[in-house]
C-alpha cells in the first residue's frame, strides 16, 4: 500500500486531539515513504467522500469520538470499499457505547466497576449512588464530561443542568487507587502503564493532552501478579468486542489496602490517541518500535470488513 488517506478534524467534542494526532500521523506516514493525502473532516460527508477519489490504497482513520471512532465514518469506508485502520463498524460503535460494552465485558467474565444507567433528571434530584460515584457520557471519549461526586461535593444538580450528553448518563462506583493502561496491537498486549495527572485528580482532558499535565510510568510498578492480569484482561477485552489492529485498554487499580490489588477494566479505546503525549506510541517505543514503524504497522493492517 502506497497511497494512503489520513481522515482527521471531524466533528466531534474530540476534534482539537483528532488534528493534533492527524498531523503527527501524516509527518510519520511521509517520512516511511508513503504517498500521503490528508483530509481534514468537516460536517460535510460528501467533502469527505469526494476527497476519497480515486480511492487511496488504504485510510488511516485518525478521527476521535462520535462519527469518527462509533461506526459511522467505518461504514461509510466499508460501502465504498477502501481498506481502513482500526476497527469495524460493530466493535467502533459497541466499544464507544460504554453501556453496551460493559455488558460484553461482564459476559466475558472481565472485571468491572458497578454501575447502572439513570436519567439526568433522577441525577438533579438525588444521588444515584452512595459517594464517592463518578458521572459519565455513554458515548463520547477522552475523559469529555466525567465527573467525580465525592462528599462534601454540592455541584451534583448543577452538573444535570448543564448536562449536554443527552438524556442519560452512566453513574458508576469511584474506585480508589491507580490509573492503569494497556495497549494491544493484534494479538499481543504491550505494556502496562501507570499514568499519573500531575493535577493530583483523575486522569481527565486537560491532563491527557496538555504538555506536562500528567505523567506516564512505563512498566507500571505493581505486583507481578497484577501486571500480568492486566495484560491478560487488555487482551481478553480486545477480542471480546472484536476489535482490530491497535486499541487500548484503560484500568483502575485499587492496591490501598494492600498488592496485589482490585483490578477494574472501565473502557477500550478502539482508536487510542497518536499525540505527543499519548499513550500507545510510547508503549511500542518501550518495544523498540518508532512512531513511522507504529503507524506503517496499522496501514499494513487496514482492511475492508463489509458484512462484519
Amino acid at each position: 500500500m502506497s497511497r494512503v488517506a489520513v481522515l482527521y478534524g471531524g466533528i466531534s467534542a474530540e476534534r482539537e486531539v483528532s488534528l493534533s494526532t492527524g498531523r503527527q500521523v501524516i509527518a510519520a506516514l511521509r517520512q516511511a515513504g508513503f504517498e500521503v493525502t490528508p483530509i481534514e473532516v468537516t460536517a460535510d460527508l460528501g467533502a469527505v467522500i469526494a476527497a476519497l477519489d480515486p480511492k487511496p490504497d488504504a485510510v488511516f482513520n485518525a478521527l476521535h469520538g462520535r462519527y469518527g471512532e462509533d461506526g459511522a465514518i467505518q461504514g461509510v469506508l466499508d460501502w465504498l470499499g477502501i481498506p481502513y485502520t482500526h476497527s469495524g463498524v460493530r466493535a467502533s460503535s459497541l466499544a464507544m457505547d460504554k453501556v453496551a460494552a460493559k455488558a460484553i465485558f461482564v459476559a466475558a467474565g472481565l472485571p468491572v466497576a458497578r454501575s447502572r444507567t439513570i436519567a439526568v433528571d433522577e441525577l438533579e434530584a438525588a444521588d444515584p449512588f452512595p459517594r464517592p460515584y463518578v458521572i459519565k457520557p455513554i458515548n463520547e471519549g477522552s475523559s469529555v464530561g466525567v465527573e467525580i461526586m465525592r462528599n462534601g461535593d454540592n455541584r451534583r444538580a448543577e452538573v444535570a443542568r448543564s448536562w449536554r450528553f443527552g438524556r442519560a448518563a452512566l453513574v458508576e462506583e469511584y474506585i480508589a487507587g491507580r490509573e492503569l493502561t494497556v495497549g494491544v496491537m493484534g494479538d499481543r498486549s504491550l505494556a502496562v502503564t501507570e499514568i499519573v495527572a500531575e493535577a493530583g485528580v483523575f486522569y481527565d482532558y486537560e491532563s491527557k493532552y496538555a504538555d506536562g499535565g500528567s505523567r506516564h510510568v512505563i512498566p507500571a510498578a505493581m505486583h507481578p501478579d497484577a501486571y500480568s492480569r492486566a495484560l491478560d484482561v487488555a487482551l481478553a477485552a480486545h477480542r471480546a468486542l472484536g476489535c482490530r489492529g491497535a486499541t487500548r485498554a484503560d484500568f483502575r487499580y485499587d492496591d490501598t489496602a494492600g498488592e496485589p490489588g482490585r483490578l477494574v477494566l472501565l473502557e477500550v479505546n478502539t482508536q487510542p490517541g497518536l499525540t505527543p503525549t499519548s499513550l500507545l506510541p510510547e508503549q511500542a517505543a518501550h518495544h523498540g518500535m518508532s512512531f513511522p514503524q507504529l503507524c506503517t504497522w496499522m496501514v499494513e493492517n487496514a482492511t475492508c470488513r463489509p458484512g462484519e
